[in-house]
């Protein structure tokens, strides 16, 4: 069950000017599920993306890298679930770069104006018939307020549908960011199998996309794990319409920036964060934060040492307060000169650890009684400088091991 996640209702979803979804059933894994779903943008749109580190990506990644290289100005994107089309070698990307022609040719566009993403099985053949004949269902299906089915369309073993959107004001009108994400499983997103689509009809520099999506991305997807596998398919789109009327914005730094740059980091981590109270067999949401370090990749470096550990998840699955365990992984975290006489140890309220050794006051009590909540968050500081990162994970149950033991039948 996820953790404190519900399903989105569509009336919370705000239409973005200028996008338009429409979902259909393709059959590409499974006959009687909406499988496949198109975008389709306003002319004039800016598109930027970051995408997985993985060396072994998915067609549909190099073939996104290759459109979005001539520019930011895309009007369509297509997205398949039950085939990831990726360790498909040239095969694979004929089949994807086929979806591009056959969408483009429907839109009376250029096959680079269509950028095509694909999640599901590894290493099979995109059906990319069954795709292309999903199309006009899919075209026909389109409006602006169709955010939630494409939501549920873009699942795979996800169980509920990740969807955020806030309105903000901008040069006195108001402004949409609305996004959706789709994972679950493979999740430790090293961008630059997780999805995420935010866009807004915020009149920005296309310059300043990428700038943005990067940003978003790192303060997001970029923090989150659930078993520390990086996909082949991971990506995530930052789209502006464009079409909200205000004066362009041209600095992300100016005041109309930070308003615009804060709304889409908060939906990106809205949506980061459901995938983690959605991961496989999930039943505890961990925030990991850690303090006083030299630097903030240090601070990561420590927080995915906790985050990854398969024996700091279990201990919380079985609410066992073998904190011991987190103390482990800091040490092993790679910081070579790390003092271990300066850190100290926080479980929500309860303190743990001090300088290095168990705190005279604690009670294993007070840490089993916070182990026992949905929701925890772990406290370190390494007590070396001022920077600080946090991540956020699940814990590590049977079930994981049940779903991705039976994810193919």
């Amino acid at each position: 069950m996820p953790v404190n996640l519900r399903a989105p209702l569509p009336e919370e979803l705000h239409p973005v000017a200028g996008v338009e979804l429409g979902v259909a059933m393709a059959g590409v894994r499974k006959a009687n599920r909406r499988d496949l779903t198109v975008v389709t943008l306003v002319p004039g749109s800016s598109v930027a993306g970051v995408f997985t580190s993985n060396r072994f990506c998915a067609a549909p990644v190099q073939i996104c890298r290759e459109h979005l290289a001539c520019g930011p100005a895309r009007r369509a994107i297509v997205i398949n679930t039950g085939n990831a089309n990726a360790g498909t070698g040239a095969d694979g990307l004929v089949r994807a770069r086929a979806v591009c022609i056959a969408l483009a040719q429907a839109l009376d566009l250029a096959p680079e104006d269509i950028l095509p993403f694909s999640t599901g099985v590894i290493m099979e053949t995109l059906p990319n018939d069954r795709i292309q004949a999903g199309l006009p269902a899919a075209l026909a299906d389109r409006k602006a307020d169709n955010w939630a089915a494409a939501a549920e369309a873009i699942m795979t073993t996800d169980t509920l549908p990740k969807a955020a959107s806030r309105q903000v004001q901008i040069g006195g009108r108001t402004v949409t960011v609305t996004g959706i994400s789709k994972g679950a499983g493979m999740i430790r997103p090293n961008m630059a199998t997780m999805l995420g689509f935010v866009a807004t009809d915020a009149v920005i520099a296309p310059h300043l996309m990428q700038e943005l999506v990067r940003e978003a991305a790192d303060r997001s997807f970029n923090r989150i794990t659930i078993d520390g596998d990086t996909s082949t398919n991971d990506s995530f789109l930052l789209i502006a319409t464009h079409q909200a009327g205000h004066a362009q914005i041209t600095q992300l730094e100016s005041p109309d920036g930070a308003v615009l740059r804060q709304a889409v980091i908060e939906v990106s981590q809205q949506l980061a964060q459901a995938i983690v109270r959605d991961g496989e067999g999930a039943t505890k949401f961990i925030t990991v934060r850690v303090d006083g370090g030299q630097t903030k990749e240090e601070c990561r470096q420590v927080a995915y040492a906790i985050a990854h550990s398969p024996l700091v998840k279990t201990a919380f699955f079985a609410s066992d307060p073998n904190l011991g365990r987190i103390l482990a992984a800091v040490g092993y975290a790679g910081i070579a000169d790390l003092d271990q006489s300066l850190i100290d140890l926080h479980l929500d309220d309860v303190h743990v650890a001090r300088q290095g050794g168990r705190h005279p006051d604690y009670r294993e009590e007070d840490g089993a009684r916070v182990m026992k909540q949905a929701e925890i968050t772990v406290r370190v500081d390494l007590n070396r400088g001022n920077s600080h990162a946090t991540v956020w994970t699940c814990d590590l149950s049977y079930d994981y091991v049940k779903i991705n033991a039976d994810y193919r039948s």
